[in-house]
């Protein structure tokens, strides 16, 4: 038999220790596993009773270190069904959707203890959804109405901040529509299924999910989140405000704010739409397919040459502005320095979009000031051009002048050595 040599010996002890360690962690590890009898037997059923460890394990609340028995009850360490699911154990089992939001608020409504998690977090959220109206119609018995797991999920629930979130920002009108588009499901309540279909074409919809600005609004933006209202048709341009604020002051100015009170319209939405808002334009000034002045007022009224005033105005300004870029650009190929009115041309856009904001006052003479200051920048900058483009000019002269002197003066020289030669 073989005697190994003494300084080998603590190397086999240290193996041994760490081979020990090893079968001991891969025991630990698969005991932890096998007790969890609620997904073993939950990873073989069908369909929704399905949940295997890989999903469970993408849950937030797995993550935190909650499991099975913290919502469902019962004792997940015993295979024997009996016994783990037990009343006695606080086994509850399916849960019925009327205690759903509850069961969730044992949570989170305790700020105590959801400070232990995210302190950040809100916990007024049961407060907030029986002011909605799922939360007032659960309350009446409707069973329909979406409670806390129909838009966050189940077993996987991730937070907002995970682009795979149910309610992450640029998921949540998905999740909306899920029961919002479906007609037969909403048939019941009266209301249209379309929000999402004119919501994808919106500009709202194109900020979000094709430039990826997740503070563009989505349902909840309007809505709100847990507690879900329709604004009233008085509350549109407060919805709006939140986000437009010049625009809101500026109607609060016009005739239109005070008509449309009178007449029951909401504000914003009479032209811009709710759901389907597509990019303002100038255009909607005008008298054709896309004005939306014309849709309530009659060819020649004083609405409608105010419209055409401003119109016309807007289409001023925009045509001096283009003027103004066109010669600055051609100066700037002919390598003429003309950056100071190439800035300027920034603020002549500003006021022609101060112009298109001042439009919500529908007076002529408020819009005509913000017009008259941006043409006043654009004209001086269409002269800086043309300046630049005379000295060009100049420039080309001059070296012409020069060339031919030059010229000149070489052939000159040329003669005088032949004659020298001579």
């Amino acid at each position: 038999m073989a005697i190994l040599p003494t300084n080998f010996r603590p190397f086999l002890a240290a193996r041994s220790v760490l081979l020990a360690g090893s079968i001991l962690l891969a025991a630990c590890l698969a005991h932890g596993q096998a007790v969890n009898s609620c997904l073993d037997c939950h990873s073989a059923q069908p369909g929704r009773l399905e949940v295997t460890p890989e999903k469970f394990s993408q849950d937030i609340h797995a993550q935190k270190g909650l499991t099975c028995v913290s919502c469902h009850g019962g004792d997940a360490s015993n295979y024997d069904p009996d016994q783990a699911m037990s009343r006695k154990a606080g086994w509850k089992g399916k849960i019925d959707r009327k205690q759903i939001p509850q069961l969730c608020a044992s949570c989170h409504s305790n700020p105590a203890y959801m400070r232990t998690y995210n302190p950040g977090l809100r916990t007024d959220q049961l407060d907030q959804y029986h002011t909605s109206m799922h939360g007032k119609r659960l309350a009446a018995g409707d069973t329909k109405v979406a409670v806390c797991t129909d838009c966050h999920s189940v077993h996987d629930l991730r937070p907002p901040s995970d682009p795979r979130s149910t309610v992450n920002p640029v998921n949540v009108a998905q999740t909306c529509s899920r029961c919002h588009s479906d007609a037969a499901y909403m048939k019941p309540y009266g209301i249209p299924t379309d929000q999402f279909a004119n919501y994808s074409i919106s500009v709202h919809h194109d900020a979000m999910v094709v430039r990826g600005d997740l503070s563009a609004p989505t349902c909840t933006t309007c809505h709100g989140n847990h507690g879900a209202l329709p604004p009233g048709v008085d509350k549109v341009q407060n919805v709006c405000a939140n986000c437009h604020a010049f625009q809101a002051q500026m109607y609060s100015k016009s005739s239109h704010f005070k008509a449309f009170q009178d007449k029951g319209l909401p504000g914003c939405v009479v032209c811009h739409k709710n759901h389907a808002i597509y990019m303002p334009s100038d255009m909607m000034l005008g008298a054709g397919h896309a004005g939306v002045c014309m849709k309530c007022h009659a060819p020649g009224d004083k609405c409608d040459l105010a419209r055409s005033a401003i119109l016309t105005d807007l289409t001023q300004l925009d045509g001096a502005i283009k003027d103004a870029d066109q010669s600055l650009r051609l100066a700037e190929s002919s390598g003429m320095e003309v950056s100071e009115a190439r800035l300027a041309q920034d603020q002549a856009q500003d006021s022609l979009t101060k112009a298109r904001v001042t439009v919500h006052t529908f007076q002529t003479a408020l819009v005509d000031v913000d017009v008259q200051a941006g043409m006043k920048i654009a004209a001086a900058n269409l002269k800086a051009g043309q300046d630049a483009m005379v000295e060009r000019n100049h420039r080309r002269i001059g070296l012409g002048i020069c060339l031919v002197a030059i010229a000149f003066m070489l052939v000159g020289l040329w003669l005088y050595i032949k004659k020298l030669e001579s």
